[in-house]
């Protein structure tokens, strides 16, 4: 574990420490899950964009042209 000092403002830091008192936590975990949480979903943005990067609108087309015209199945409909 390392150890993180940054200065938070006041508000923001009383709305963290309720919260997570509030959910059982401590503010601590709060802050920890909070960060990984959001580096979760920076990590999987970065991921799509380098898939679709690597995507080409033919294969996408063909794909699309490869499903068959059918009636939705019932409880599908728009």
């Amino acid at each position: 574990m390392s150890t993180l000092t940054f200065d938070l403002p006041d508000s923001v830091k009383k709305n963290i420490e309720e919260l997570a008192a509030r959910e059982g936590f401590s503010v601590g975990q709060f802050l920890a899950s909070a960060a990984s949480e959001k580096l979760a979903v920076m990590v999987t943005m970065d991921y799509l964009r380098r898939e679709a990067s690597a995507g080409r609108r033919e294969d996408f087309e063909r794909y699309l042209d490869s499903v068959p015209t059918a009636p939705p199945v019932a409880g599908d409909e728009l």
